[in-house]
């Protein structure tokens, strides 16, 4: 009976691979229709599996294995091509290096002609270079720890995907224990933003996301001291999941939070050279980096950039809230709104902030954003009409579809959700 399914996922999981292992052949031309046709193909396979994943409770254990192995072979694949002269990935390496050689990256301007000799090869292409370091300081710690070891991109995809692996481990801990299907794992392990923006281009963000896993399955276990360490670890990473803040309300004790608060505190004291805690071009970031905003573009023609990123964050705070106080339980879509509703309201939504919540999304209710994780990935159509001399702005065609989609999804649930009520009362009444 459950043969039909599990030759389905395999299927699925041999379209992936091939799709993918061409995409990666074309990497170096991300934008382009020779990398976008093939990662659609993936990302229409992808949500056929979740499909099959929703219908299906439970496969045989060597369905998740293959399908374990199958998403390994194209990160590896990935993790083999260089990834694009401006990555964000080249800016990691410059900050690893200008803190070894005694420099501070909130205050080094890479572009100053004074620091141009502590260029290498890797560094010289990085975006942005006309403003310091935006990243927390956890990320410029780990940023310091893996360039220590090896300087270089490649270094630092590997540990990228190092973090990647183990939230497939924390995953199938967390399936394990609260006796979900096991299959789900494949739900984080298939997607194709982990093969492009992790293995390929690499980003901090999965190794936020890591932490914020570990302190979810710690809450599990009642470990809340760890749950509270992990999550302000991932605070210190990138600061997206502060707006989860509500959820650990009594779920941590307030020692716990006092040393969360203290952990990160002793993060920052390497780079505590002035009287206040150093952001870098986090201000200017807020001020003039602009990708992907419909809802923030919209806010701001009414008011200052900085009171619409504050709304953003208080969207978060507040989808928070209410979540923390419409359930006692902690369930992984709760991780995931938040940070969702803050993001949708961010000046800037590239595709690999959303890799902060691939983790937690297994729940029906989620679905509106795991389509939005499909649906950003027309936006690499920029990176392409790049190349042409066009301005660095989402296509009004690709924000249609991208947003579009998400409301669709989210509009369905909601129609659900209204009508079935009314099918019960039916029933009950005519059972009466």
């Amino acid at each position: 009976m459950k043969l039909i399914p599990s030759l389905r996922v395999y299927g699925l999981g041999v379209v992936l691979l091939v799709s993918l292992f061409i995409c990666s052949r074309n990497f170096d031309r991300r934008g382009d229709p020779s990398f976008l046709v093939p990662l659609a193909v993936a990302s229409i396979v992808y949500l056929l599996a979740i499909r099959e994943f929703f219908f299906t409770p439970r496969f045989p254990p060597q369905v998740i294995v293959v399908g374990l192995v199958l998403a390994a072979l194209w990160h590896l694949q990935f993790l083999w091509m260089p990834p694009g002269q401006d990555d964000d990935i080249h800016r990691y390496v410059w900050d690893g290096r200008v803190q070894r050689l005694g420099y501070d990256p909130y205050l080094v301007v890479p572009s100053d002609s004074a620091f141009s000799s502590l260029h290498t090869s890797e560094t010289r292409t990085l975006n942005n270079p006309d403003v310091p370091s935006p990243y927390p300081a956890g990320a410029e710690l780990f940023f310091r720890a893996v360039t220590a070891i090896h300087e270089s991109t490649f270094a630092l995809k590997v540990a990228f995907v190092l973090c990647d692996f183990a939230i497939v481990l924390v995953l199938l801990d967390i399936l394990r224990c609260s006796r979900q299907g096991m299959h789900w794992v494949l739900a984080y392990a298939w997607h194709p933003l982990l093969a492009t923006e992790v293995a390929g281009s690499g980003h901090i963000d999965i190794a936020g996301a890591l932490l914020l896993l570990v302190s979810f399955a710690a809450l599990g276990r009642r470990w809340r001291a760890v749950a509270a360490v992990a999550f302000g670890l991932a605070i210190a990473m990138k600061f997206l999941p502060i707006v989860l803040l509500p959820l650990y309300w009594k779920r941590v004790r307030i020692r716990d939070g006092v040393l969360a608060t203290i952990v990160v505190g002793l993060l920052y004291v390497p780079f505590l050279k002035r009287e206040w805690i150093p952001i870098g071009s986090l201000g200017t970031y807020v001020q003039s980096f602009r990708f992907n905003d419909p809802v923030f573009a919209t806010l701001e023609r009414v008011a200052a950039p900085q009171l619409v990123a504050a709304l953003a964050v208080l969207v978060g705070f507040l989808i928070a809230i209410r979540l923390r106080s419409g359930s006692p339980a902690l369930s992984s879509d709760a991780l995931a709104w938040p940070m969702a509703g803050s993001l949708l309201c961010a000046p800037v939504v590239y595709p690999w902030y959303l890799l902060w919540m691939l983790p937690f999304l297994r729940s029906p209710s989620t679905l509106p954003i795991i389509i939005w994780t499909v649906s950003i990935i027309p936006t690499y159509v920029v990176w392409h009409l790049r190349t042409f001399g066009r301005p660095w702005l989402v296509p009004g065609w690709v924000t249609l579809l991208e947003y579009g989609s998400v409301a669709m999804a989210g509009a369905i649930i909601l129609l659900r959700r209204l009508t079935r009520p009314a099918v019960s009362r039916c029933s009950t009444d005519g059972v009466v």
